[in-house]
């Protein structure tokens, strides 16, 4: 009985939710746009000519947003290369290189490798989450284990001066992601955007400017340990 009514009280709660119904208005897949839309007004993260890449993309909501701000006229493509990887399929987007598959093989970074052309990225974006289990500890790990991923992924590809945005929780080892981030970029930047749901404890996480950068581009990149990496 609690169960169900915990599920209608969220259901009741995101029809009635402003982002919502504004992301239905104004096109995007999920509300999570709004929240990249934020952060990067305040920080000014997406400029014309960048190479942007988008971990953990599906459904694409960010990469609307960033096709949007790299848009030049009605139809005229975009200035600068967005791409996109996920292991689950995604509806395609307009001038967005989708890769589906896991970013940490070494068939994927090839494809990436083959659409970048050599070029480091100016931004690397992350909304990934763990597939959560309600056991505190494992899912803490999990996801800082996402961001340790999202960190090498960084070093490996991104420019001396480049950025990384991820998602966070505060209840998820929240302490040691920041200190990892600190440890990583000569800026790091705590964002909770209005698109958040108050009662959610996820935060954002923007570092700015490589400390150690990893030389040796995509080649360089290690696969991992699979780890379930989605919502």
């Amino acid at each position: 009985m609690a169960k169900n009514k915990i599920n209608k009280n969220w259901i009741h709660d995101h029809i009635n939710d402003p982002y919502v119904k504004l992301a239905q208005k104004e096109g995007y897949r999920a509300r999570a746009a709004f929240k990249l839309k934020e952060i990067d007004e305040d920080e000014k993260l997406i400029k014309p000519g960048q190479v942007i890449v988008d971990l953990g993309c599906t459904p694409g909501s960010w990469g609307q947003y960033a096709r949007r701000k790299l848009a030049g006229k009605e139809g005229g493509g975009i200035n600068g290369t967005l791409i996109g990887l996920d292991m689950l399929p995604m509806e395609p987007i307009a001038d967005f290189h989708f890769i589906q598959g896991d970013f940490r093989e070494a068939d994927v970074l090839q494809q990436l490798e083959s659409v970048v052309q050599g070029a480091r990225v100016d931004l690397v974006l992350s909304d990934m989450a763990p597939n959560l289990s309600g056991i505190h500890d494992a899912d803490a790990a999990r996801m800082e284990h996402l961001i340790d991923l999202a960190i090498e992924f960084s070093q490996a590809h991104l420019k001396p001066e480049g950025s990384l945005l991820v998602k966070c929780f505060k209840d998820m080892g929240f302490n040691d992601i920041v200190l990892k981030f600190r440890a990583e970029f000569k800026t790091v930047i705590q964002k909770k955007p209005k698109a958040s749901r108050d009662k959610s404890s996820e935060i954002f996480l923007l570092g700015r400017g490589l400390k150690n950068p990893t030389e040796g581009g995509m080649a360089s990149a290690q696969p991992l340990d699979s780890e379930g990496w989605h919502p």
